[in-house]
């Protein structure tokens, strides 16, 4: 693992890093917070997970979660969207290829050899933190936005004695029933659908998945509201299953930064609640 940057930042460190991945067979950077609570043990763990075009830059830098993150003692931990670089398949559109990895394991040609965001996000880069930092991994939780949100919801919903906590700004909630998600599907996975559910939050809570409960906010100026993102599937999904859903909905927000940071506090403080209410198992 190589540090490519490391700043002092509220008593803690930011750092940014790189490491060749097994997974995606090229190097990968993501970004780490690490709160001033490390010195006296190991701290709670908090993934994001970042949306259509982003890499891990975005929310270290647009997110405003370092000030908090630093008094409740939780480290963030933000992987890029996709494997990149010289040799990775692209393509000229921006919901698919480099910056658009859609947290799968793809199959199909092109996109296979490299893109294995789900490995990746799901085992290695895990395995890796646990390795490197002062993570409590009993006390994980996981977030996201767009895309990312999307991949936030459904490994927390495979992996339910991992994440303890699970959230989402803005999901694609459904993606096998979006263009976005269609259209990634498609091209990563093939055109045999039954291959998609593992991957679309609604279709897992439909097979039995569960998680204890979930933290969903949206911009109800979001211009992405109605075609691609469709929060009322993942309402219908829950109150079929039971499971305590809270989805609100924020007048004149859209679908930016500005919205994140706005309930980026919200989102912090519902996962150390939930990290940090009792000893892990």
């Amino acid at each position: 693992m190589e540090t490519l940057s490391q700043w002092r930042c509220h008593g803690g460190t930011q750092g940014v890093y790189r490491h060749h991945s097994t997974s995606t067979g090229t190097p990968m950077t993501f970004a780490v917070f690490v709160p001033p609570q490390h010195e006296a043990g190991f701290v709670p763990v908090l993934w994001f997970l970042s949306g259509l075009t982003c890499t891990h830059a975005n929310v270290m830098e647009k997110g405003g979660y370092q000030a908090l993150a630093a008094e409740l003692g939780l480290m963030i931990v933000c992987p890029d969207t996709s494997p990149r670089g010289e040799g990775v398949a692209d393509d000229p559109a921006y919901d698919l290829g480099q910056g658009a990895g859609f947290y799968v394991d793809a199959t199909q040609a092109p996109w296979s050899p490299h893109f294995r965001m789900r490995s990746y996000v799901e085992r290695e880069l895990p395995a890796l933190i646990a390795a490197k930092f002062p993570a409590d991994v009993r006390q994980q939780g996981i977030t996201g936005h767009s895309m990312g949100g999307h991949g936030a919801l459904t490994l927390a919903l495979r992996n339910p004695k991992r994440f303890r906590s699970v959230s989402a700004f803005a999901p694609i909630v459904a993606p096998a029933a979006v263009p976005w998600g269609e259209k990634a599907f498609t091209a990563y996975l093939g055109h045999d659908t039954s291959h998609w559910a593992l991957h679309d939050a609604c279709a897992l809570i439909h097979a039995g998945a569960r998680v204890p409960d979930i933290l969903v906010d949206q911009g109800g100026a979001d211009s992405f509201l109605e075609s691609q993102l469709q929060p009322h599937r993942l309402a219908d999904a829950c109150a079929a299953a039971g499971i305590p859903l809270t989805l609100r909905l924020h007048p004149g927000y859209d679908h930016s930064y500005y919205f994140i940071q706005t309930f980026m506090p919200d989102h912090l403080h519902w996962h150390a609640e939930r990290l940090m209410a009792s000893p892990a198992g």
